[in-house]
């Protein structure tokens, strides 16, 4: 659901994402605050690069591609024609990764929240009871150093203005904006303090997710399917670009908005991680080799569909920022007639 007049909004001197025009192949492209697109296929003459491709060989690539911003600031009318307004083009997910690492339970007040929103109808506990039990669970992960890291699907990632389809069995499709890093450098066992070297930039993802298959009902003891509840056909709306690292000061510090149909649902500063970029970054590069484009999801704050007793259906639209990273807008569609 592409804004009426969409915008360059983001900090720093340019963006990355992948753009089309008039249904022409999608092109990894640069994008600056003024609202215009570089196709940079053809301005680093690889008639074949991807965005992805960019990460890849991203120390390399980055003087370029600050050299290229700051030529589009002294570009005139005559000598910009290698340039496309943002407004004419279509734009896609910025990036497509290998793999998506996922943070669960990551916002303390999120998940104090849902465990009281999960309470069963005998819990004995009254809600204040419950609400102080799992803050006491989360003093104790971030004493114990334990982030909670799972696997996503690419396959599950759509543009920023894309419609997402609900499927029909979807009981309690849920929005969860989060904050994603790019990955910029291969990382396998990186150290908390190298690990932010790892990151290429940041982007918005929207990480849907349907509550009632989130537990297995057949089975208690199996846990979470998160395959199930999070990996449909578009529930992860990514974008609209991708801000390089160097232009965010503190991502451990940027407010989280999303908006329903208007209404303000989540309102809240990444300062409310348990676990901040560089541990999640770590943490997961201890089991997996992180590669260049990945992603890590690193949590949802609170004020879920859940919490507000409002789950998502057919014509919501969501509206998603983050601080310095532009924003996301979305519709929600009944499953067509299969």
């Amino acid at each position: 659901m592409k804004p009426a007049a969409l915008s360059a909004t983001f900090t720093g001197p340019f963006a990355l994402g992948t753009f089309s025009d008039s249904g022409q192949a999608p092109f990894p492209g640069l994008v600056v605050p003024e609202g215009r697109v570089l196709n940079l296929r053809t301005a680093l003459g690889e008639p074949a690069l991807t965005t992805r491709g960019l990460f890849e060989r991203w120390d390399e690539r980055l003087p370029r591609l600050r050299s290229l911003a700051a030529a589009a600031v002294a570009a005139t009318a005559a000598t910009s024609g290698d340039w496309q307004p943002l407004d004419t083009l279509s734009v896609h997910a910025p990036v497509e990764p290998r793999q998506v690492f996922q943070s669960g339970a990551n916002y303390r007040q999120h998940v104090i929240d849902l465990e009281a929103a999960h309470r069963a109808p005998d819990d004995p506990r009254t809600v204040e009871e419950a609400r102080a039990e799992i803050a006491a669970v989360m003093d104790r992960r971030a004493a114990e150093d334990l982030p909670y890291v799972f696997i996503g699907l690419p396959s599950a990632i759509t543009g920023p203005y894309d419609d997402v389809e609900l499927p029909d069995w979807a009981e309690q499709p849920d929005w969860e904006l989060e904050l994603a890093v790019v990955i910029g450098r291969p990382a396998y066992r990186v150290p908390v303090a190298e690990a932010l070297e790892h990151v290429a930039g940041y982007t918005i993802a929207n990480d849907l997710t349907d509550r009632a298959t989130v537990f297995r009902r057949d089975m208690k003891a199996i846990g979470t399917d998160w395959l199930r509840s999070k990996n449909a056909p578009g529930f992860t709306p990514l974008g609209p670009w991708i801000v390089p690292a160097e232009s965010i000061a503190d991502p451990g510090d940027l407010r989280v908005t999303l908006k329903l149909n208007g209404d303000t649902m989540q309102d809240e500063s990444t300062k409310d991680m348990i676990f901040g970029v560089a541990r999640l970054v770590s943490y997961a590069s201890q089991a997996a080799r992180l590669l260049p484009g990945d992603l890590v999801l690193t949590g949802s704050p609170a004020g879920n569909g859940l919490h507000w007793g409002r789950l998502l259906r057919d014509g919501d639209v969501m509206d998603g920022t983050i601080t310095g990273l532009g924003a996301q807008r979305t519709r929600c569609v009944a499953e067509t007639t299969r």
